[in-house]
């Protein structure tokens, strides 16, 4: 079985999310300003919120839609999103980055922010599939071809839940993969495939279907055994809980279950 990865995280966390003031531009008008007018604008800034989603990368395109669309429901909240593979976000987070939300790829990494954050909510579930070049030009059919001779396969770091949930598979099968390399996210092993780095690599379908043309994919009923839930919940330090609230509300709810289900998450 592979070993865990660990990562070097010294500074990360003072970089994770440039904050930005929710000014409009007439608040650097020039002189000339009356009173009235100076009001109307403190009370604009004022009401101005930025919050900070901290999410898994292969959330990317959904909460994308989802911040959005909370964005027009919500006027004066402006949503930052930083995606990254859930373990090296959940010490960003343990380490003092500003965030607000944080929504994992798997309940193992939840966990981990222990007291910093509040109970969370599974919002979405997903499972693994392989992807290949177009066409699959090596034949690969099964997880167990993943160590055929010729082969070259990128996996997750187990750290991550993409990688932890290959290392279950790894066990359930009894088959150990050799990889080539071993990324920090989901996104970056889809990356090495497309970009014809690697034969072959483990993703979640969700990342596969995004994917479209670019890769061929390939099951086996392994993958079925090995379910990644999805959790949400405000960071305790928040300096915007209620919004934050609000935020998770709309990704539990009808608009953002819908837009998850049609990018392949299962349900809750």
């Amino acid at each position: 079985m592979r070993k865990q990865t660990v990562l070097a995280l010294a500074g990360v966390a003072t970089t994770a999310t440039v904050m930005v003031a929710g000014c409009s531009s007439d608040d650097t008008s020039g002189g000339g300003t009356s009173a009235s007018g100076s009001a109307a604008r403190s009370s604009r800034a004022s009401s101005s919120t930025t919050l900070n989603v901290f999410a898994a990368a292969s959330l990317k395109n959904t909460f994308t839609t989802i911040a959005g669309d909370f964005e027009k429901a919500h006027p004066g909240v402006d949503v930052k999103l930083s995606f990254d593979g859930s373990s090296t976000l959940v010490n960003q987070i343990k380490q003092g980055a500003p965030a607000d939300v944080f929504a994992s790829a798997d309940e193992k990494n939840m966990t981990k922010l222990g007291d910093q954050g509040d109970a969370p909510k599974i919002f979405a579930t997903n499972t693994l599939v392989i992807v290949t070049a177009p066409g699959n030009p090596k034949g690969i059919r099964s997880f167990a071809d993943l160590n055929k001779p010729g082969v070259t396969t990128v996996l997750c770091q187990v750290a991550q839940p993409c990688g932890n949930a290959s290392a279950e598979v790894e066990k359930d099968t009894g088959i150990d993969v050799k990889p080539v390399s071993e990324e920090a996210s989901v996104t970056a092993v889809l990356t090495k495939v497309t970009a014809g780095q690697a034969d072959a690599g483990l993703v979640y379908v969700t990342d596969a279907k995004a994917a479209g043309a670019k890769v061929a994919t390939v099951n086996d009923p392994a993958f079925a055994k090995v379910v990644n839930k999805y959790p949400i919940a405000t960071v305790k330090a928040s300096k915007s809980a209620p919004v934050a609230s609000q935020f998770e509300q709309a990704v539990l709810g009808d608009q953002g279950q819908s837009v998850l289900k049609a990018a392949g998450f299962g349900a809750p």
